[in-house]
């Protein structure tokens, strides 16, 4: 499947009545708001459940587990995705914003633990929300004020994921650490997505697919978020 044939619509965001469009952008980072605030809930709910730190490191401490947990996410997100771009249905289309939701809450919990082992308090964890939101924002008000179309950058966001991937993916199975310039080089990749991203909001979404829309912010806000809080845990 081409990439941009998730975006395919009949008028884009960009075509659009200023009205329609505005409200299209506004719902869209409401939606990115709401699906935040919900990844937070959960998070928060799943710390609760009792045993959970030591279920956490049995089954996803280890190498083959991680592999097994990484695979599982990938599949799970590529499924949301596809619910979230359903155009036979606003139920699937939210199914799939609120799985994609939970399986990053899931995702998070070994390395919100861990952050909060390491200083006693969630103090690594605020700073990285506060820095992700900060650049998350950042990037987003450039791309909206500036009207550029980033979609140029789809190339090579493709290769440095499957990049940034196999690399993962190698450092699981032989058991090393990638280090913080890893996390700086993919803190930079994701803030292009962002800016990729926000631009195809406008110029290859149409304005009914406010859904699909924030949800490829929220994983990007996600991805940001994971590798912030990385860059901050190799500093304690």
């Amino acid at each position: 499947m081409n990439q941009n044939d998730f975006y395919a619509s009949p008028m884009s965001a960009a075509q659009a009545a200023p009205a329609s469009r505005a409200e299209f952008i506004k719902n869209t980072y409401l939606h990115l708001g709401g699906a935040i605030l919900v990844f937070g809930i959960l998070e928060s709910l799943l710390l609760k459940i009792p045993g959970i730190e030591m279920t956490v490191m049995k089954y996803m401490g280890g190498g083959m587990g991680w592999l097994v947990v990484l695979g599982l996410f990938m599949g799970v997100s590529w499924l949301a995705n596809n619910w979230a771009h359903s155009d036979t249905s606003r139920e699937m289309q939210y199914a799939g914003l609120g799985l994609y939701t939970l399986a990053q809450a899931v995702i998070f919990l070994p390395m919100v633990i861990m952050a909060q082992h390491m200083t006693g308090t969630n103090e690594i964890i605020y700073k990285s929300f506060g820095v992700t939101t900060g650049i998350f924002a950042a990037l987003t008000l450039i791309a909206l004020t500036t009207k550029k179309d980033f979609s140029f950058l789809g190339g090579f966001l493709k290769i440095a994921g499957i990049t940034a991937l196999g690399l993962i993916v190698v450092s699981i199975i032989f058991g090393f650490q990638l280090g913080i310039i890893f996390s700086g080089v993919m803190v930079l990749i994701v803030g292009a997505m962002v800016l990729y991203q926000t631009s195809n909001i406008v110029h290859h979404y149409g304005t009914h697919q406010h859904v699909a829309a924030s949800l490829g912010l929220f994983a990007s806000f996600a991805t940001m978020l994971w590798y912030v809080m990385r860059i901050f845990m190799s500093r304690e």
